[in-house]
């Protein structure tokens, strides 16, 4: 699916940047190697279902582009098939920019981060959305037990496109839950020695609270 995003992606305005940039012949002998996997593979499922957020672009019908943060527990985004994602749409601001551009025209782009490894996929696509009493099946497999948000709509993409970018200039950044996580042996490490240093401070303690009788060595 590589070689589809640069078919999409590298319009001939884009391409004659490349060409500009020295760019262009790089990008042509990666387009001209062996067919890529022609769907979404257990590599961007897992990658997809470890993310907590994404960044969705659309485009409104007189040419302005929107990009939206979308975000809920990690993994409430779904791989469907090989072809297909989506995700319940919980209730935010109600502004609907993003549900009405792609009324109009329903190609949408989207960018998946994880900011640890330094890592990023890309997806070029096709958006749908349903009412949750439209689709109980959808809405079922979208479920976020234990989720405390209403969910308002449910929306699948039709992947046309992946790409995945090279990690230069992500700068790595962390969630709480992963800084808790990293720093969970410290604190374990932490307590083990507080622990040790009461057992040997209580050690000390008796000691001090009962002496040894001294040693008198009887005069000639």
């Amino acid at each position: 699916m590589r070689h589809r995003f640069f078919d999409l992606a590298f319009t001939p305005s884009v391409q004659a940047e490349q060409t500009r940039r020295g760019s262009r012949a790089a990008y042509a002998a990666a387009r001209g190697g062996p067919a890529d996997a022609d769907g979404l593979s257990d590599r961007e499922g897992t990658f997809i279902a470890g993310r907590d957020s994404f960044y969705l672009a659309s485009v409104s019908e007189t040419g302005w582009p929107y990009v939206q943060h979308r975000g809920g527990p990690a993994g409430f985004v779904r791989r469907l098939d090989e072809r297909t994602i989506g995700w319940a749409e919980f209730a935010g601001n109600r502004q609907y920019v993003s549900a009405g551009n792609a009324a109009v025209d329903d190609r949408v782009s989207l960018f998946f981060m994880d900011y640890p490894h330094r890592q990023r996929l890309k997806l070029l696509g096709h958006l749908r959305s349903y009412e949750p009493g439209e689709r109980p099946d959808l809405a079922e497999r979208l479920a976020v037990p234990g989720y405390r948000a209403r969910v308002e709509r449910l929306v699948t993409v039709a992947v046309e496109a992946i790409d995945w970018n090279c990690p230069q200039h992500i700068t790595p950044r962390f969630t709480a839950a992963e800084i808790e996580a990293a720093v969970a042996p410290l604190h374990a490490r932490i307590a083990e020695l507080e622990a040790r240093l009461g057992r040997q401070a209580a050690a000390g303690d008796r000691d001090r609270s009962h002496p040894e009788a001294p040693d008198v060595q009887p005069r000639p």
